[in-house]
């Protein structure tokens, strides 16, 4: 079920995937929204609950003034008070929303009971690419469904063709403002090393051994040097959660059963 709070005239729309077993909260990857963590829910049935919000400026949660590390952990624990979850949850998060992952639980230790960090980086330095380019070219709306998909181009198109919205008195969106986009990536830049080792929590590292944002010598190094980390490997690129569901669902299972 989707749901909605409100964070500072801010919307914070998230899905509840429901049943009796024990919360888990998965933050999803740029560009990317709540809805890609129906799969996992699925796959974990019912032991746990999955809850996925779409963080700030993503699918229908509203815009924030900036993109920075601290406003997404002060959404996530807004949203855990609003569930009334007080007591320690799994936390999940892919990508961007791992980076954030890992900050909320070195911010909040007393909130999170495990960590599940899907190909995210602690050094980061983003370089100008191909999805650098195409969201500096994107149109954020358009008249006709048909005419946003070919502003995108052919990369833009595939990425966010099943998750356009329609807008209210007529036209479509995408799922993001291009603009916050490139913000929330150069908001990452930096070395979040602290962060990464101040988590006292069992963890995972699920990692794909082709990923170009997560190289083979930094993910070794994460997973020695921060104690009760548990390191997956998948053979596959950073975009694991897409192009090995079944992979990665089975990693993270593995390891929440442990628990």
């Amino acid at each position: 079920m989707r749901h909605t709070l409100t964070i500072d005239d801010r919307t914070l729309s998230y899905l509840d995937f429901g049943g009796p077993g024990r919360p888990l909260l998965a933050l999803h990857g740029g560009m990317s929204e709540g809805l890609a963590f129906a799969g996992l829910a699925a796959a974990l049935g019912d032991a746990w609950r999955v809850i996925a919000p779409d963080q700030r400026g993503h699918g229908d949660s509203g815009r924030a003034g900036d993109y920075r590390r601290a406003g997404y952990v002060e959404d996530a624990v807004a949203l855990l008070d609003h569930l009334g979850l007080d007591a320690p949850v799994a936390l999940l998060g892919y990508s961007l929303g791992g980076l954030n992952a890992v900050h909320l639980a070195a911010a909040h230790p007393g909130r999170i009971s495990a960590l599940v960090n899907i190909d995210a980086a602690v050094e980061v330095d983003p370089a100008d690419g191909a999805w650098t380019e195409f969201l500096r070219s994107m149109r954020y709306s358009a008249p006709t469904r048909e005419e946003l998909l070919a502003a995108a181009g052919p990369v833009g198109a595939a990425f966010v063709e099943q998750a356009l919205r329609p807008l209210p008195d007529g036209g479509w969106r995408l799922p993001f403002h291009p603009r916050d986009m490139l913000d929330s990536v150069e908001a990452c830049r930096g070395d979040h090393w602290d962060a990464w080792l101040a988590g006292t929590c069992p963890a995972l590292l699920v990692h794909g051994t082709r990923s170009t944002s997560l190289r083979q010598e930094q993910a070794d190094a994460m997973t020695t040097r921060r104690p009760g980390t548990t390191y997956a490997p998948l053979d596959g690129d950073h975009f694991l959660p897409f192009t090995d569901p079944d992979g990665v669902h089975t990693a993270v299972g593995k390891f929440l059963a442990s628990l």
